[in-house]
């Protein structure tokens, strides 16, 4: 028999000459990517035209070049680029992701306090895409070329298709204005003081057409990508011997086909995270929802570089993260992938 098991091995020693552990090799080979990131985002927001200063000054209808100097003194963009560059380096090291002059707030209090808004959006959304993905997927591939197989192949065809604002838009107008069945956008009530089930039941309430929406999309591609893998999984030799020791249909389709299949789906996980975080965006602005997307599109609009600076930042760092859990879930999905410590 093949040996099948695949050793990831480093020659960096820990020690006494023994491998650093996987995971903290992994966070190592990241560090050059996260710096390269920094970098990236950096030179590309100073492509941009315009700053705060500009847009403050539109805002007050206009403005003297002796006051625009002094705001842009004090927001630090009348220094050269490279000692901007260096100060932007020197916050990084130090975990410091900066000031915003817009709303006079530390960057990463900012981001802290609008994240579990989108943590929430986003993980509602991906369990929601997995699960019922994975499911119409596996029975797709099982019915396959039978009326059920068919009607998930539409259903998929036209949740890819079709675009999340547009998408959003509808269901609002449906289930809000003309149902009256759910809240047309926001995150909570306004004015309602509620505790307890009353307020997880109102944010259950705002949850669910954000959700349902962000979460079609990845439904279709979940459904057609385990489709393929379910079917191509059927196929190997092990799952027909299987079949004939005599294990049951469903059995081997749950216990061996199933866990198998889910591979692919790891890893598209991991690579769609990072649009997953910018489809929150649209989805956020349809709806009025306070995440870290509709903070991104504030600071665009608002030029505040350090707070897009941060945003951007920290969300490449998270999808970096994901990546690396995705890796490290290798091996429970999969008992042949053997990840040497």
């Amino acid at each position: 028999m093949v040996d099948l098991r695949v050793r990831v091995l480093s020659r960096t020693p820990g020690r006494r000459g023994q491998p650093l552990p996987y995971a903290v090799r992994r966070l190592l080979q990241a560090l050059p990517l996260v710096a390269l990131i920094a970098v990236l985002n950096f030179s590309w927001l100073r492509l941009a035209p315009g700053d705060l200063a500009d847009v403050m000054a539109g805002e007050a209808g206009a403005a003297t070049p002796e006051y625009l100097a002094a705001l842009r003194h004090q927001f630090g963009t009348d220094q050269p680029v490279a000692l901007q560059f260096l100060a932007y380096l020197n916050r990084i090291v130090h975990l410091d992701l900066g000031w915003s002059f817009r709303y006079n707030e530390s960057v990463l209090h900012l981001i802290i306090g609008r994240l579990p808004a989108t943590a929430l959006l986003m993980v509602g959304a991906l369990v929601i895409a997995l699960l019922f993905g994975c499911v119409a997927g596996t029975v797709a591939a099982v019915s396959r070329h039978r009326w059920i197989d068919i009607a998930v192949s539409v259903l998929a065809t036209l949740g890819f298709a079709t675009p999340l604002f547009w998408l959003g838009l509808m269901l609002m107008v449906l289930f809000s204005a003309h149902l009256h069945w759910l809240p047309a956008g926001g995150m909570s009530t306004p004015g309602l003081v509620a505790t307890g089930w009353a307020r997880i039941s109102d944010i259950g309430a705002h949850m669910v057409l954000p959700v349902f929406c962000l979460s079609a999309y990845y439904v279709a591609i979940y459904a057609r990508l385990m489709r393929a893998s379910v079917l191509e999984v059927a196929g190997l030799d092990f799952v027909r011997t299987a079949r004939a020791k005599g294990v049951s249909r469903l059995v081997t389709i749950v216990s061996h086909v199933v866990p198998n299949a889910l591979l692919p789906i790891v890893t598209m996980t991991a690579l769609q995270f990072g649009t997953l975080f910018s489809g929150s965006v649209a989805i956020e602005t349809v709806f009025s929802w306070p995440g870290l997307g509709q903070l991104a599109l504030d600071a665009v609009s608002s030029r505040d570089l350090n707070l897009l600076l941060g945003i951007l930042f920290f969300s490449s760092v998270l999808v970096l993260v994901v990546n690396l859990a995705a890796d490290l879930a290798y091996g429970w999905f999969d008992p042949r992938i053997e990840v040497q410590r």
